[in-house]
């Protein structure tokens, strides 16, 4: 998927992006790639593969879920910035923190923002467990998200706890997201989330499966959650 390409697919889907825009995503690639030399951020360099992969399928939940009110979300696990600020830059009204255990990756996210120009973005280092017990943060986003960084039953019990009453937390999944929801029946009841949707997609050109699950915070999280770092991993709910 080529620039031209990208912006094409995204007007098609109500997703308007300016040159100035679109020039964020291009200084994006160049400061990602660039920093792929000194630290594993992608095994994705091919810079078309890296607006279909990494841009567009960041974006794809705007398809599903509205981002273009000025919400706070939290990213947890976000890596190279992934979903959270491809969707900044088509939304600049959201107020964007990402969490991430790596400080190396925190590093380079405060690099990226500077680069683009980004405002009302916090980077911190953290394990999400230790996170999602900071009453600072603690229920306090009206969005939770995470790609790829765990099942769906372990990210639960990391990204629940910190969306506020009536948020939500929003999964991206790729294949298999589908039996992952199964799975997570009893975390949702234990930690106050109830499934709203779970739509199925493919990407384009590719054809690969994706899947974005939505839970809606029904109730408060019970304060012995998330356990400690490692807990969730090793003892799934």
């Amino acid at each position: 998927m080529n620039e031209i390409e990208f912006q094409d697919a995204l007007l098609k889907k109500g997703i308007q992006i300016s040159d100035f825009q679109l020039d964020q995503f291009r200084k994006y690639y160049e400061v990602l790639i660039s920093w792929n030399e000194k630290m594993n951020l992608t095994a994705i360099t091919e810079k078309n593969e890296v607006y279909l992969k990494h841009f567009y399928d960041s974006i794809s939940v705007a398809f599903f879920h509205n981002f273009s009110a000025p919400l706070k979300i939290v990213d947890v696990g976000a890596g190279a910035g992934f979903p959270s600020i491809p969707l900044k830059i088509c939304f600049p009204n959201l107020d964007v923190t990402i969490v991430d255990s790596l400080n190396k990756r925190i590093t380079f996210l405060n690099t990226l923002a500077a680069e683009l120009e980004l405002e009302n973005v916090a980077f911190h280092h953290d394990r999400a467990e230790l996170f999602g017990k900071n009453k600072i943060h603690r229920e306090k986003y009206d969005i939770v998200m995470a790609r790829a960084v765990a099942r769906l039953p372990v990210l639960a019990e990391l990204c629940l706890p910190l969306a506020k009453k009536d948020g939500f937390f929003i999964a991206m999944k790729g294949s298999g997201g589908q039996g992952e929801v199964t799975d997570s029946t009893k975390a949702f009841n234990i930690l106050g989330g109830v499934v709203k949707n779970n739509y199925s997609f493919l990407l384009p050109n590719e054809e690969s499966e994706r899947n974005i699950i939505i839970v809606h915070k029904t109730k408060t999280t019970p304060k012995n959650y998330p356990r400690k770092p490692g807990t969730p991993n090793k003892q799934p709910l």
